[in-house]
C-alpha cells in the first residue's frame, strides 16, 4: 500500500493524479541538461511523459541535443507503453577546464516507440542522477530516487513518488 497522496498546493500537480497508462505533453518552459561543464541540451521543444506515481520524465528533440556527446550502447530495455528503449553513454570534455567526464548509460530513447508515443520518437531522456544539473523553467530538478524510471522533480509536482526501496509494489 502506497502513503496518502500529498494535496498539491495552487500551480502544483499530484503524481497520483497522472494518468494509467501514461500520457505525453509538450513542454512549455525551457529544459537545459549540463554534463562535464557542458550544456548537452537546451530546449524549448521537450515533451514530457506523466504517469501514475512518477515524476515526469523529459524527452528533448534530437535536433536540440549535442548528440556528439552521446554513444549508443547495446543496452536496451523494453517499456509496456512506449516500446523499446535504446542507451547512450555520455563522454564530454570542459570546455573551459579541459576536464573529460563519462558517463554510462546515462540516456535514452524510443527509435520506434508504440503508436500511442510517436511523438518522442528519437526524443531523448537524460537521467538527472547521472547529469551535472538538469533544469525546467530555470530550476533546477532533483531526480526521482532509484534509476529505474529517471523522473525530474521540480517544486510544481508532489508525491509521493515511486522508485525508491519499499515502494516497487505500489
Amino acid at each position: 500500500m502506497h502513503p496518502d497522496r500529498i494535496q498539491p498546493a495552487p500551480g502544483q500537480e499530484s503524481v497520483w493524479d497522472y494518468p494509467r497508462p501514461p500520457r505525453t505533453e509538450s513542454v512549455g518552459e525551457k529544459v537545459k541538461v549540463v554534463f562535464g561543464g557542458v550544456t548537452i541540451a537546451y530546449t524549448s521543444r521537450a515533451k514530457r511523459v506523466l504517469e501514475t506515481s512518477h515524476p515526469p520524465v523529459f524527452y528533448l528533440p534530437p535536433g536540440d541535443v549535442r548528440m556528439e556527446f552521446l554513444t549508443p550502447t547495446d543496452r536496451t530495455s523494453y517499456c509496456e507503453w512506449k516500446g523499446r528503449a535504446v542507451y547512450y553513454d555520455i563522454h564530454t570534455k570542459d570546455e573551459i577546464t579541459g576536464e573529460e567526464k563519462a558517463e554510462r548509460a546515462a540516456a535514452w530513447s524510443y527509435p520506434s516507440p508504440t503508436r500511442s508515443f510517436e511523438e518522442i520518437k528519437d526524443y531523448v531522456a537524460f537521467y538527472p542522477s547521472k547529469m551535472d544539473a538538469c533544469w525546467v523553467g530555470g530550476e533546477k530538478v532533483r531526480a526521482q530516487e532509484g534509476d529505474f524510471y529517471g523522473g525530474w522533480i521540480t517544486s510544481k509536482v508532489v508525491g509521493p513518488f515511486k522508485g525508491a526501496p519499499g515502494t516497487w509494489g505500489w
